[in-house]
């Protein structure tokens, strides 16, 4: 069977589908024949992706930290596309800087959206995963793997999801639902150039050993993780070099410890370049803006 006709008229739901990695999903997975329902805070990005896919596709307008929302979305979704085959949980913001200088209720946001949000995308569509024997991919990160100074509530909300996903996928293989792991390095999408805006981040990044010190493009990420929703795969790696970083993981927190307290005595100066980020990017933009009312558009 082609890798096209594994996926060709299942029907696949991206959260966080109005830009970056989430947009690029559901592109290629409209490419491959799927039917694509798109989710996010931004109904008029939402709207442009789903009138530009060339395949069968709708949006709705939801915060995946909203129980009852995300609930309404997959009773919807399934009535509108009669099934629901992949779920990507892709949703996720991100800030930096320090610990004892952050604004707390933006670090608690990274950690409600990425982690919080991922679990009630995921218990709100596994009703329709467990009638379809379908696939979760949830997308965790390198920081899941090897956490670093200055993202503490982006490594602990992925390192989260991480642990997550592994334990729902012993959980409910018994009913025929495949649930994998999505990782990704530093990718370009406006998250990450958010995350370069600071001077102390963008340095501090470059400073890393090769090859994570790199910025990779999203055309290629997003193919490896396509390909690991064709295969059902437990893990998927949108860089060829992260899967070389399971067997030495348990090495890495003392090895950038070492590293980490290096480079924080080297720009502790500088911490006032950092304070008060806010959330990165113009995803992020869109979050802190969101309205209470999540209906859907």
């Amino acid at each position: 069977m082609s890798r096209r006709n594994v996926l060709e008229g299942r029907v696949a739901v991206v959260t966080g589908a109005a830009r970056g990695i989430g947009e690029l999903l559901a592109r290629k997975l409209a490419e491959r024949g799927v039917r694509v329902a798109l989710v996010g805070l931004e109904p008029e990005e939402l709207r442009r992706v789903a009138g530009t896919l060339g395949t069968e596709a709708a949006h709705w307008y939801a915060d995946v930290t909203d129980q009852e929302a995300m609930e309404r979305v997959a009773r919807e979704v399934r009535a509108r596309f009669g099934r629901v085959d992949v779920v990507v949980a892709n949703a996720g913001v991100a800030t930096g800087g320090p610990l004892d200088d952050c604004d707390f209720a933006t670090w608690r946001r990274v950690v409600e959206v990425n982690l919080i949000g991922s679990v009630i995308t995921g218990r709100a569509f596994l009703p329709a995963l467990t009638a379809s024997r379908g696939y979760l991919l949830q997308i965790a990160s390198l920081a899941a793997v090897a956490p670093a100074p200055m993202m503490t509530a982006y490594c602990a909300s992925k390192a989260g999801v991480e642990a997550y996903a592994h334990s729902l996928r012993a959980e409910v293989g018994h009913r025929g639902v495949g649930v994998g792991v999505g990782y990704l390095s530093w990718t370009d999408t406006d998250m990450v150039r958010g995350a370069d805006e600071s001077d102390v981040m963008r340095e501090m990044r470059r400073r890393l050993p090769w090859p994570a010190n790199r910025t990779y493009p999203p055309g290629p990420a997003v193919d490896r993780l396509v390909t690991g929703i064709e295969r059902r795969s437990a893990h998927a790696y949108a860089q060829w070099w992260l899967r070389g970083s399971q067997p030495v993981r348990g090495l890495l927190p003392g090895l950038i410890a070492l590293g980490g307290r290096r480079e924080m005595r080297r720009v502790a100066s500088r911490f006032r370049d950092l304070k008060g980020p806010g959330l990165l990017g113009a995803g992020g933009a869109a979050d802190a803006a969101r309205p209470v009312d999540t209906e859907r558009h």
